[in-house]
């Protein structure tokens, strides 16, 4: 037996050995969903918090790692890449709301980009099969930039915390799923 064949059936024994907690995790990523989008200030602002700090850490290892290999001719910009992102990490964490607001730039911007460029590339590829899901996910993303633009600064109290409660959800339920089709393959 190939070796990746039995690590995928010791994989498949061990979440039916588990089902219950993988049906339990999903639970708890759900809820955690529910609330964030039910409470999208506290999860918006809970969001950027993490955000903070791992710049923070990405920051202070950056400088680190400038100063482990002082001779590389590359010191002085990841010194100073180091310090911005040090810099940013504390400015958000010293403002979350702020941050919360700039947050909420970067993600429309993403949106309107990611949409831009989907729908480019769906009639790059328009005679296969699928472009037009393609098409049709490229105006969504666009549009939800759009709509989160519009909105703008009011979106930037919802919109970090929104998304991650989608998130949470949609893992929540990937859990939820694998956890039941486990307990199905008990019988």
């Amino acid at each position: 037996m190939p070796a990746d064949t039995a690590a995928n059936k010791s994989f498949s024994a061990a979440v039916r050995d588990k089902w219950g907690w993988f049906l339990f995790l999903g639970i708890v990523f759900l809820i955690g969903g529910v609330f964030a989008i039910g409470m999208p200030l506290v999860s918006s602002v809970a969001v950027t918090i993490f955000l903070a700090v791992v710049l923070v850490i990405a920051g202070v290892f950056q400088i680190f790692q400038a100063f482990s290999v002082k001779g590389w001719g590359g010191f002085l910009w990841q010194l100073v890449v180091g310090i911005v992102v040090l810099i940013g990490g504390i400015a958000i964490y010293m403002s979350p709301v702020f941050g919360s607001f700039a947050l909420t730039l970067i993600i429309a911007s993403v949106f309107l980009a990611k949409g831009i460029f989907q729908v480019a590339l769906s009639f790059r590829i328009k005679p296969l099969d699928g472009w037009g899901w393609i098409l049709a996910a490229g105006i969504i993303a666009f549009l939800a930039g759009f709509f989160i633009l519009m909105q703008y600064p009011t979106s930037g109290l919802w919109v970090p915390g929104t998304l991650a409660g989608i998130s949470l959800i949609f893992t929540g339920w990937s859990y939820i799923a694998l956890s039941l089709a486990a307990k199905r393959s008990l019988a």
